[in-house]
């Protein structure tokens, strides 16, 4: 039965809501493959709305559209959730059991580079900060089968990933532990804890302040260091519109706990004009074929 397997699939998806300035939430496609699944093609087609900060540390909040997509083609899964994408290059196993997981991942980072969408007339004076494509991979090991049925998931990655455009010119390391189990053939739900250590550059372009810039904002001359940036907690939903997760529409969801660390939640722009607690939300719907 692919239905289980979509099912968690398009909830990874949408545990990562679109634009989200670091894009912190599961980066494997996760999986949960029961014994009837053929290992045949599928795909899941998604569209939903998030709710973000305005920048990373903001206390102000926006929407912003989610789209997603999510499937497997000739044994390889794919997952592509707003501003992020990953392909696992290892081709899972039917049933429970164990599962290797390895591949390319992609994040095009856009915490401020633009002004227009923050609310903060200080933040908005320090100007942008330039697009960041982060590139890089993931190595994961996932379990199904292991504690409410032969269907639930536990899977444990980290991943890494370097700025190659020039937005921060640094480096994203980032572990994930995500839990998912079926509660029927119409619902699913699970939860995910991550958290991410970020490099100097990383800090410096987006939570330091220079000379000029605290001359044109008002706030004052900081210097961020590289390390633990945050860490996130998570709980992601489903429910199949049509009664039955193996096809047809499905209505997913995610509501996302982070917490900024250190010199990230000392900066100015959270500890001053924003807030180190942030709260990102999404809900969308998605069809399986």
């Amino acid at each position: 039965m692919r239905a289980i397997f979509a099912a968690v699939l398009t909830a990874a998806a949408f545990a990562t809501p679109a634009l989200a300035q670091d894009a912190a939430g599961p980066t494997v496609p996760a999986s949960a493959v029961p014994n009837d699944d053929t290992g045949g093609d599928f795909y899941v087609l998604g569209l939903g709305a998030a709710v973000l900060p305005d920048y990373e540390g903001s206390d102000d909040y926006s929407f912003s559209p989610v789209p997603a997509a999510t499937g497997r083609v000739s044994g390889f899964n794919f997952l592509l959730a707003g501003n992020r994408a990953s392909v696992d290059l290892i081709r899972d196993g039917v049933g429970p059991t164990w599962d290797f997981q390895a591949g390319p991942i992609a994040v095009i980072n856009l915490n401020r580079n633009t002004t227009k969408g923050i609310d903060d007339a200080q933040v908005r004076a320090l100007g942008k900060v330039g697009t960041a494509v982060e590139l890089g991979g993931y190595v994961g090991i996932g379990k199904t089968g292991v504690i409410t049925s032969q269907f639930d998931r536990l899977s444990a990655s980290l991943s890494y990933r370097k700025d190659v455009a020039g937005g921060h010119g640094s480096t994203v390391l980032a572990p994930t532990v995500t839990y998912v189990t079926p509660l029927s053939l119409k619902a699913i739900a699970g939860i995910f804890v991550s958290g991410e250590r970020v490099g100097e550059g990383y800090a410096d372009n987006y939570f330091s302040i220079n000379q000029a810039q605290s001359l044109a904002s008002g706030l004052p001359i900081y210097n961020a260091r590289g390390g633990w940036k945050n860490w996130t907690l998570g709980a992601i939903g489903g429910h199949s519109i049509s009664g039955d997760l193996r096809s047809g529409w499905q209505l997913f969801g995610t509501v996302v706990y982070r917490k900024l660390l250190n010199d990230f939640a000392d900066s100015p722009i959270v500890a001053r004009n924003g807030s180190s607690s942030q709260w990102l939300g999404a809900v969308g719907v998605a069809y399986s074929f």
